[in-house]
């Protein structure tokens, strides 16, 4: 099962933190964050669970968010846990909207984010953020390639 939130990410500004530290927008995480239509690809992401019984699936950004993360560091299921338990950015980058000093879910939860994004639904992830990311101009001006039986 898998709820979209009715409730937003959390915005930049917004991420709270302990003791007044404030995230730098300029960091790499918070800037790729920007560049991820979470929503759009979200509600996708919940086409996959057909079902409205059962414990109820972690956010897309969650999952999606850790398995870049991990991907970007080569680090193991453990180690990333670790990580994003220590790194207020990669926390945020996940969709959480404050700093907590405790891991989000347990590792072996990675194992069935990786099963559910398989390599068709991160084309299909990457080809949204393209297109998210290109400007209206340049869309407009986009021919769209059909692929047809005998070419």
């Amino acid at each position: 099962m898998y709820k979209i939130s009715k409730s937003h990410q959390v915005s930049f500004a917004d991420f709270n933190q302990p003791l007044g530290f404030q995230l730098n927008p300029n960091n790499r995480w918070v800037k790729q964050a920007s560049l991820i239509p979470w929503a759009d690809i979200g509600k996708k992401y919940a086409k996959l669970f057909p079902s409205s019984t059962g414990t109820v699936a972690k956010p897309l950004r969650m999952a999606l968010g850790s398995l870049l993360i991990q991907k970007q560091y080569g680090f193991s299921d453990v180690e990333l846990m670790e990580m994003i338990r220590e790194n207020p950015y990669f926390q945020y980058f996940i969709g959480l909207s404050e700093y907590q000093d405790k891991a989000p879910f347990i590792s072996s939860l990675l194992v069935a984010f990786r099963k559910r994004l398989t390599d068709d639904i991160l084309v299909d992830i990457n080809e949204m953020i393209v297109k998210y990311n290109t400007p209206e101009e340049e869309k407009k001006m986009m021919i769209p390639i059909m692929i047809t039986k005998g070419l």
